[in-house]
């Protein structure tokens, strides 16, 4: 059940130049600082992975898309993933707030691929992410 936070529209905008126009190729999700909305944190290009992670902060929940390429069978493939980021030493509130509204904004990023549900640095590693991506890939 959605808590009723709103998602604000430049949310689904920048999912869409992410998907469509491949302007960014991540995209962080958080509450407004009165946790009245879920706005974008940050849309951008970031160089790998790696990167992309460090917008995973340790103590805090975040939401976020990226645009994952990799090879499979000798061609390139791209796999759109969300991630449901709930650190153990997040706040239990925030935590409360952020599960509970991840369907709401879910439901408005049309087009995701793989969903990853993480509160351990080791549940985001390159490697599972890319397993989850290749496995999905025909």
């Amino acid at each position: 059940m959605a808590s009723g936070i709103p998602v604000s529209d430049q949310c689904v905008m920048d999912f869409k130049k992410l998907q469509r126009e491949r302007v960014h190729n991540c995209v962080i999700y958080q509450l407004s600082s009165n946790n009245s909305e879920i706005v974008v944190g940050h849309a951008g290009k970031v160089a790998n992975y790696g990167e992309f992670l460090k917008y995973l902060p340790e103590g805090e929940c975040r939401w976020a898309v990226y645009d994952l390429e990799f090879e499979k069978d000798g061609a390139k493939r791209n796999k759109i993933c969300f991630f449901s980021w709930a650190p153990d030493n997040a706040k239990i509130k925030q935590k409360m707030v952020f599960a509970s509204s991840r369907d709401a904004l879910k439901r408005r990023l049309d087009g995701i691929h793989i969903e990853i549900q993480a509160s351990d640095p080791t549940e985001v590693e390159y490697e599972v992410v890319l397993s989850k991506a290749q496995a999905s890939t025909r």
